[in-house]
């Protein structure tokens, strides 16, 4: 078993994060501490000036509240949200944290994926620790 589970979720249409979830459940033991934790990509300059006053507060607090429900289905779970590069981010927020697994699903690969590569792609490559794909339908 684990001790410290990082499940990378995104609330992109066609990613499920209660199969990820479930991986990490039957990955942890009594004792491990599991972070849900979610990579908000920064919007572009000119684009925040058309979004309404405090949508990006709102929206902030609205993936937390559901990655905190998320993580209540852990013993010790932690909903946690950072702001970044999603592949980066989560490599470096998984060795920051002595993360000994990451938990993250991925998509079936398109052309785009060729050229720029996948989150979960760049995550399986860099990863210093055990990395879990669950494969998305």
């Amino acid at each position: 078993m684990y001790k410290n589970i990082l499940v990378a979720v995104s609330f992109e249409e066609g990613h499920d994060p209660s199969a990820s979830v479930r991986v990490a459940k039957a990955l942890s033991g009594k004792d491990t501490k599991t972070y849900v934790l979610h990579v908000s990509e920064r919007l572009p300059a000119n684009a925040v000036s058309y979004m309404p006053a405090g949508y990006a507060n709102k929206l902030r607090v609205a993936i937390q509240a559901e990655l905190n429900n998320l993580a209540g289905q852990f013993k010790n779970g932690k909903g946690v949200v950072v702001e970044g590069h999603s592949g980066r981010t989560i490599l470096d927020w998984a060795e920051a944290n002595a993360i000994d697994c990451i938990v993250l699903d991925s998509h079936r690969p398109g052309l785009q994926d060729y050229f720029l590569g996948s989150t979960s792609s760049r995550v399986v490559r860099y990863a210093q620790c055990s990395v879990h794909v669950v494969r998305c339908p």
